[in-house]
């Protein structure tokens, strides 16, 4: 088989809707499944699966495309990648596929990235390495792990790695924008070297950790933000935990890479750390994706205990499941592994608590039960939460250990909690902003967007094209006609779940046909339906060329080149 056979039959293979249910509940309403868009900010199910298409779209951020398009955007994936992830799905083998991935924009960054990483690494196994190897093997982190984390170190000499880039012709400009140096000089000097990777595990940046306890220095420097690493835009250990998540069906979050570290050490593999206390939004969106059972396992100190409860609060209002691990003793992860085992640790695990009870304990800190207002407070605080628990016999299961323990009529709880629920249920929904640009839409931009999208859907589009001769306004509209009418005439039919996959590197044409999908509009027209489009077209052409021909007219000073296009323009304006 050729590449466009194999890349089709992969995706003849993977049926839309069981690929995307696997990720996100789908709902079916009439012939098409309905699910909340992971790719934008949804309460409400905006996205259709067409299982007859095999595509989705969004109708409100204008995601869609084909199972392709989904695993990329979804999982972060190269096309490459996406069909090897779902070839191993179907058991098909692609060994001697050439794809030809879309060059990088900022290419030269990860090559540098990548050389300085081999060269981290290099250090630690040299001589010059044995004290920063000998405090890795205290901290209980063997061979295997240094080497499956990419673990360096960087060297005690000003301006070693400076010289060693310079000396492979990168310019200085470069390594000091990418926060590698720092006027002219190495940034990362006498450290232990832990790389940061982007979703799709290249690495990015570098947190550099002291050894040598008699330094007086910052504990860590990190990467400053740069064009291909921005801090709460990644997830420390993304790229390995995935996979781990979706066979556990769950993600455990932490603070920092040691307990992911730590945890892997142990094979629980399935760990993301936020390389802090503080959650961004795309974080939280990115843990999302991972699953919707979630696990915060953050430091058992008061700070982390406080960045539990924000970030459990920033994750409960994305309709998941929180979960919560209270470390005993202050430990972290990393600490509590070390020091009572996997065993235990998986016991904590197991035994993780709702997030809601983990915030109504949080809530009683500092709270004087013996005054009145100060009761009357937390209970209600406390039945705001209760609220948000959507099983109605934990609900009351709650509400009669709250009665029970402060020796409350549950009736009177009732009616307060009802209230609650009556106040959510009058609110409105919250309404996002569509992630694309809105463009106007005039009966012309409709009818061209329609010609297009019937010329993908039936034959005979193309052939009034072809026959009536009309023209497109824009370049990019011009150039998805050319590779409609090119698609058709080397495969003898468009399909367009696959005509998504041949537009997969040309962007400018892709978001076109996204914005085309978006419309839903009718899939079988008949022949005269057609023709209108087309005519609308038409109608449009003649109007841009008599403000084309007024233009010009207004330029000549020939009074017979003037009659002449006045002539034109009276035709035109006539029909003739």
């Amino acid at each position: 088989m050729n590449e466009h056979d194999i890349i089709n039959e992969i995706r003849n293979k993977t049926d839309i809707v069981d690929l995307i249910s696997s990720y996100i509940p789908l709902t079916l309403k009439g012939k098409n499944h309905f699910g909340v868009c992971p790719f934008h900010e949804d309460t409400n199910p905006s996205m259709s699966v067409s299982r007859e298409k095999q595509i989705y779209r969004c109708f409100s951020c204008g995601a869609s495309g084909n199972v392709f398009n989904f695993v990329m955007d979804y999982e972060h994936l190269s096309f490459r990648e996406t069909l090897e992830f779902l070839a191993k799905k179907q058991n098909l083998e692609i060994k001697g596929l050439k794809i030809t991935e879309k060059k990088e924009k900022y290419q030269e960054y990860y090559d540098i990235y990548d050389i300085t990483n081999k060269y981290f690494q290099n250090n630690l196994n040299t001589q010059l390495g044995k004290k920063a190897k000998e405090y890795l093997q205290m901290r209980n982190l063997d061979d295997t792990t240094i080497k499956e984390f990419g673990i360096g170190l960087s060297l005690k000499q000003d301006n070693d790695l400076t010289n060693i880039l310079l000396q492979k012709n990168y310019p200085i400009n470069t390594l000091n924008n990418i926060g590698l140096s720092n006027q002219d000089h190495d940034i990362y000097i006498d450290r232990i070297m832990f790389p940061l990777h982007d979703l799709n595990g290249r690495v990015v940046g570098f947190s550099g950790r002291i050894y040598n306890t008699n330094l007086k220095e910052n504990k860590y420097i990190n990467t400053k933000g740069t064009p291909i690493f921005q801090k709460g835009n990644n997830l420390y250990n993304y790229h390995r935990a995935r996979d781990a998540a979706r066979l556990k069906k769950q993600i455990i979050v932490m603070e920092g890479f040691m307990g992911c570290i730590r945890a892997s050490t142990v094979e629980i593999k399935n760990v993301v750390s936020l390389m802090g206390t503080a959650m961004t939004k795309e974080q939280a969106e990115l843990i999302k994706r991972l699953s919707n059972n979630i696990v915060l396992c953050l430091d058992g100190d008061d700070a982390g205990s406080h960045a539990t409860l924000v970030n459990g609060e920033q994750l409960s209002n994305m309709d998941v499941n929180v979960k919560v691990i209270e470390l005993p003793e202050n430990l972290d992860p990393d600490d509590y592994i070390i020091k009572y085992g996997k065993e235990r640790f998986e016991v904590l695990l197991e035994n993780a608590i709702n997030y809601n009870d983990f915030k109504i304990k949080y809530l009683r800190k500092g709270i004087n039960f013996k005054s009145d207002e100060e009761l009357s407070r937390y209970l209600d605080n406390v039945i705001i939460e209760i609220s948000k628990v959507k099983d109605d016999i934990r609900r009351e299961i709650m509400l009669k250990n709250l009665a029970n323990e402060f020796n409350i009529g549950y009736n009177t709880l009732e009616k307060r909690l009802q209230e609650k629920l009556n106040n959510i249920d009058r609110k409105e929904p919250i309404k996002y902003t569509k992630v694309t640009t809105e463009k106007r839409k005039d009966k012309y931009y409709i009818a061209i967007l329609a010609c297009l999208y019937y010329m993908i859907e039936n034959p005979k589009m193309i052939k009034y094209y072809e026959n009536e001769g009309i023209i497109f306004p824009t370049t990019v509209q011009r150039n998805l006609v050319s590779e409609i009418i090119f698609y058709f005439r080397k495969y003898g039919n468009i399909n367009l779940a696959d005509f998504y996959t041949y537009l997969s590197n040309k962007e400018e044409l892709l978001s076109l046909l996204n914005e085309i999908v978006s419309l839903d509009l009718e899939e079988n027209i008949n022949d005269s339906v057609m023709m209108e489009y087309i005519n609308v077209v038409k109608e449009y052409n003649i109007i841009q060329e008599i403000k084309r021909l007024q233009e010009l007219i207004k330029k000549e000073i020939n009074p017979l080149e003037q009659a002449k296009i006045a002539e034109r323009i009276k035709l035109l304006k006539i029909g003739s």
